[in-house]
């Protein structure tokens, strides 16, 4: 492979960049309620920033005649710098954060007991101990609306906010210590050694190869593009004005299929079915291959089509045989399949890895000097010790405050396998939104039941999960992933390495001061979080019942967790041993995912395309037509960054994506 250089500028302009995001997100992601600029894992506001750099680059090196400013390569470094970092500003991190370490103090009532039953149980250095700092969070300063930000800056209380601060920091950097180390340990596997597809990446590379090549102009005036982004220029705009302008028509992007389906036989599993019509999410779709688009949308089908058998047998489960569950979407006892879904899933990558993972395990060992291999920052075998020591650092530190080292351990492999799995759907799929179904609790619980945990281990490991492994919209293992391919190619690795640690603890620190600012400037009250205090509670209400009424093993979660093993096992035996398999395993882990509901229509689009296209007009027209599909995601985003800067203007923002 042809290696290529990256210069500082482009790794200053991607952290620049990344901080510049983690600043704006919040006001405009929790106050405005617009376009979310760092949403899901094709984030809008780095890839307008890309596109725009593109056209300026090219632009000034052709009226110059002299070589481009940045190459295609530091530009696709620069993007990715600032997409790792993208979610850290919300969903990612802080959407929840604050009211995370500070709920039980603040919505503690002689009601709902929680100053006797939850509040002992938190270790205070997770929390803020000063009362009236915790109220100037929900109900801001006095004034707040006419201070200017650095008066705001000023006046918060710092000291109340450092220790619990330290202690979460600590927290957050041997996590993603361990995601690194993780990454960069199946990064070879992944990205050499499998060929794995990247569908999200592929408009930022055919963008770049443009530049690389000196067509930047023909590749923005090719007509099947222009067609393409024809379709949601007219969509958005027409959409975009009736927001403003009431009796302006409005084009429809949902349809609600479900009140054409019976609520009683077997199609009742589709009674809340709708369709969904988004431009950008049916060009990844085509992007992706058609065995995993075709399972994505087959496997959601299928799981509506066997609710309706299940209730046309009479096993119909009611909710309540869940019993008390963590997971943000989990409904029906036969989603909890799963649960043992995705521990298989994990064992096949690690058995597909399994070659590397031994060469892994010889060199961490060897006494002999390591270099880095292709897409891997740094050698595996500082990976593998940097695994075991952030591995390990977690595991005191939730000793430290006061839960058993078996649960911590077990605990905080769950967190990693899922979240490992979770990105390997998401990068091999090309899912820009991607939820879980079952929480990583959920398996312990329904296994082992809550006295397992200790009432300290259950709500500390409940706390953990809705901070950083429960919320995957934005998780930051994905961009990992993402940006272990974008430096295959790369030669400064140690320079491209660098800058995405700082661009980390730059995206943490300003994400952090850009929520606390904005929150004591207006209060926790006056933005928009319903579903953020709403989810909060409901994690802790959840914990205090199963503290009131300690949960035995679930056999019903036991059995379809089983069933989701075998029929994993049974995917995966087919997938490996017959060639003319058409369903790719991943496809059954977001069976019951909300993201599924949201996409499916757009994978049906997507695969039909890329079926009929390729079976009628072959490699050729192939290459013509992913232009029309790749102008969709070009036009959906590009609208998305105009309705994201007339927000701004008017304080009123047209939703261009789903957030």
């Amino acid at each position: 492979m042809h290696k290529s250089s990256i210069r500082p500028r482009a790794v200053v302009l991607g952290v620049l960049g990344g901080t510049a995001l983690c600043l704006a997100t919040p006001y405009n992601n929790m106050y405005l309620a617009a376009t979310p600029l760092g949403g899901g894992h094709f984030p809008l506001a780095p890839f307008i920033l890309l596109v725009c750099l593109t056209v300026l680059v090219a632009a000034v090196a052709t009226l110059t005649r002299t070589r481009p400013l940045l190459s295609g390569t530091e530009l696709l470094v620069s993007w990715m710098l600032s997409v790792v970092v993208s979610g850290i500003a919300y969903t990612g991190l802080m959407r929840t954060f604050l009211i995370n370490i500070t709920a039980v103090d603040h919505f503690a009532s002689a009601g709902n007991r929680w100053s006797e039953t939850l509040a002992p149980l938190i270790p205070r250095a997770w929390t803020v101990s000063d009362p009236q700092a915790v109220e100037l969070l929900y109900n801001g300063l006095p004034g707040g609306r006419g201070l200017s930000w650095i008066e705001i800056l000023g006046r918060i209380p710092w000291n109340a906010w450092a220790w619990p601060m330290a202690s979460w920091g600590v927290f957050l950097f041997l996590c993603y210590l361990v995601m690194i180390c993780l990454v960069n340990l199946f990064s070879r596997q992944w990205v050499v050694n499998e060929r794995m597809n990247f569908p999200l990446l592929r408009l930022p590379y055919i963008m770049e190869e443009s530049v690389q090549e000196g067509r930047v102009g023909s590749f923005f005036t090719d007509r099947f593009l222009l067609l393409g982004l024809l379709v949601p220029l007219v969509l958005h705009a027409c959409n975009g004005l009736s927001v403003y302008l009431p009796s302006f028509p409005e084009i429809p992007t949902v349809i609600l299929a479900g009140p054409y389906f019976a609520k009683t036989g077997l199609f009742s599993g589709f009674t809340k079915l709708k369709i969904y019509l988004i431009p950008a999410y049916i060009g990844f779709a085509f992007l992706t291959s058609r065995q995993i688009s075709l399972s994505f949308w087959l496997f959601f089908l299928l799981g509506g089509l066997l609710s309706g058998a299940l209730s046309m047998m009479g096993y119909q489960v009611p909710q309540s045989a869940l019993g008390v569950t963590f997971g943000p979407t989990l409904t029906m006892v036969e989603e909890t399949q799963m649960i043992g879904a995705y521990v298989v899933f994990f064992l096949f990558i690690v058995w597909l890895a399994r070659h590397h993972l031994r060469e892994v395990a010889r060199s961490a060992f060897s006494l002999t000097p390591i270099p880095a291999g292709e897409a891997e920052w740094f050698s595996t075998r500082w990976s593998f010790w940097g695994l075991v020591l952030g591995g390990g650092g977690l595991t005191a530190w939730c000793a430290w405050f006061g839960m058993p080292v078996l649960l911590s351990m077990l605990l905080l492999g769950a967190f990693f396998a899922i979240t490992l799995v979770a990105s390997r759907v998401i990068c091999q799929g090309g899912i820009a939104y991607f939820t879980l179904t079952a929480a990583p609790t959920d398996g312990l619980l329904g296994f082992c039941g809550s006295g397992f945990f200790t009432s300290a281990g259950l709500v500390m490991g409940v706390v953990m999960q809705k901070i950083l492994f429960l919320d995957l919209r934005e998780s930051l293992m994905p961009s990992l992933v993402h940006a272990a391919k974008v430096g295959e190619p790369v030669s400064r690795r140690r320079l491209y390495f660098a800058g995405m640690c700082l661009a980390l603890v730059l995206g943490v620190a300003a994400s952090f001061v850009a929520v606390l600012a904005l929150c004591h400037k207006v209060g926790v009250r006056d933005l928009q979080a319903d579903w953020e205090i709403s989810s909060v509670l409901r994690v802790y209400e959840d914990a205090q019942r199963l503290l009131d009424a300690p949960s035995t093993p679930n056999p019903w979660i036991i059995s379809f967790a089983c069933i989701g093993a075998v029929s994993m096992l049974g995917l995966i035996l087919c997938f490996q041993r017959f060639y003319w398999w058409p369903l790719h395993p991943v496809g059954f882990l977001t069976m019951y995912s909300s993201s599924m509901r949201i996409l499916w229509f757009s994978f049906l689009v997507g695969w039909t395309c890329n079926q009929l296209t390729l079976r009628y007009g072959g490699i050729e027209l192939f290459k013509k037509v992913r232009l029309f599909f790749i102008g969709l995601i070009l036009g959906d985003f590009l609208m998305g960054g105009v309705f994201a800067v007339v927000g701004l203007w008017l304080g009123q923002s047209y939703q261009v994506l789903p957030s």
